[in-house]
């Protein structure tokens, strides 16, 4: 059996941006889109945590241009794979679990007229 058979990696979020995306340049020469969702749990625990933040990143031109509108506390969905990145800093090895984004798009809040687009 081949490894496309039994592995998958499909990520879908849809929750609220915390702070607006920022895009970060690397010492590749890259340019990586950086945000984080605000997304609630189905079922919490009393007394724990509602909602868990999430990092999402893309390296997409494409999305990076669509992404340069949204603001905090816009709701939005995104499309990806969770990934782990790897980086050497002055103190040794960093290392991030991530949603690396291949689509997004605003989607509207309850109540909104807006029609949502994607990149």
């Amino acid at each position: 059996m081949s490894l496309a058979v039994i592995d998958r990696n499909d990520v879908v979020l849809r929750g609220r941006l915390t702070v607006a995306p920022e895009l970060r340049p690397l010492p590749s020469g890259d340019t990586l889109l950086v945000f984080k969702l605000a997304v609630r749990r189905e079922k919490p625990r009393p007394r724990g945590p509602r909602s868990d933040v999430i990092t999402c990143v893309s390296y997409l031109p494409a999305l990076q241009r669509y992404a340069a509108a949204w603001v905090a506390e816009d709701v939005v969905e995104v499309e990806g794979a969770l990934q782990r990145r790897f980086w050497r800093t002055a103190t040794g090895t960093a290392v991030v679990y991530e949603v690396n984004c291949r689509r997004g798009r605003k989607v509207a809040k309850s109540g909104s007229r807006a029609t949502p687009r994607s990149a």
